[in-house]
């Protein structure tokens, strides 16, 4: 596949989605607008339900929109493709591979040779921190570091851009932070673009260059609210007076509410896409 650098990572042009239900049109997503620059990283938040997971699996070529375009690199999403890595709440692996065997999985279907599978599956296991348990098998690991395998999978078939649907969810407090750092870290050295659905407003704000902030259904962009927070982060950043007011400037739009604090101080840059 032709790939152009010179244009965005992913371009989402006039994307609408609707479903026909009793012979009633309904409409999820509206002249959605976004584009996502190379490499970076934006979060998308907004009331549960209104089509956030089903706009990403539009960009993945899972489901089709009803009108608009998408666009990686400038080359017309039709299906799923190798430019695009899916990563879900729930862990896929499979349960009879051990985990050298489940990152190699994408890479036998590429029709890699032996040698280029070894030189890359050691290489992203590295990269999550778990080359020391390539021979165990699933059921011996614990929920974060499945996900860093999954996580491992996806990126050892070199996507252009990864799509992440809530990949944290089902994790406890403390490891979806520690997964979050992680993310960060492993995000810094692939230098992919990445689109990140979360109901977690703390880990958009941690993990986003910019939060996406959908409006009710039909989904449209309520705002988008550049995060301009030095990186790399560390969670005590959370407890910090700029993440804090991020947070709440957040909170104010999913919730219709407006806010008496003077949120331009943090020199923020929000650009409304309607």
């Amino acid at each position: 596949m032709q790939m152009n650098k010179t244009l965005p990572a992913i371009q989402i042009n006039n994307v609408e989605k609707s479903f026909s239900k009793n012979k009633e049109k309904i409409t999820v997503i509206d002249d959605f607008n976004l584009d996502v620059a190379e490499g970076q990283f934006v979060s998308f938040v907004g009331p549960s339900g209104c089509g956030k997971s089903t706009l990403l699996h539009i960009v993945g070529g899972f489901i089709p929109e009803t009108n608009g375009e998408i666009q990686i690199r400038g080359n017309k999403v039709t299906k799923p493709g190798p430019d695009r890595g899916m990563m879900f709440q729930e862990e896929a692996l499979f349960p009879w591979r051990n985990v050298y065997d489940n990152v190699a999985w994408g890479l036998e279907v590429q029709k890699k040779s032996k040698k280029e599978r070894q030189e890359i599956v050691e290489r992203f296991l590295k990269l999550v921190n778990l080359e020391d348990f390539k021979n165990s098998m699933p059921s011996e690991l614990s929920g974060g570091m499945k996900q860093r395998i999954s996580l491992a999978r996806v990126l050892a078939f070199d996507p252009d851009v990864l799509l992440m649907d809530e990949p944290f969810g089902a994790l406890d407090a403390q490891t979806r932070e520690t997964m979050q750092v992680e993310l960060q870290r492993i995000w810094s050295e692939s230098q992919k673009s990445v689109l990140f659905v979360t109901h977690d407003i703390d880990e958009a704000v941690f993990l986003g260059d910019v939060v996406a902030v959908f409006s009710k259904r039909p989904a449209q962009i309520k705002e988008l609210v550049k995060i301009d927070l030095d990186r790399p982060r560390d969670i005590s950043i959370r407890k910090s007076p700029d993440f804090v007011e991020y947070r709440n400037y957040i909170w104010d739009l999913l919730h219709d509410y407006s806010p008496e604090t003077n949120y331009s101080q943090l020199g923020r840059q929000i650009s409304h896409a309607k």
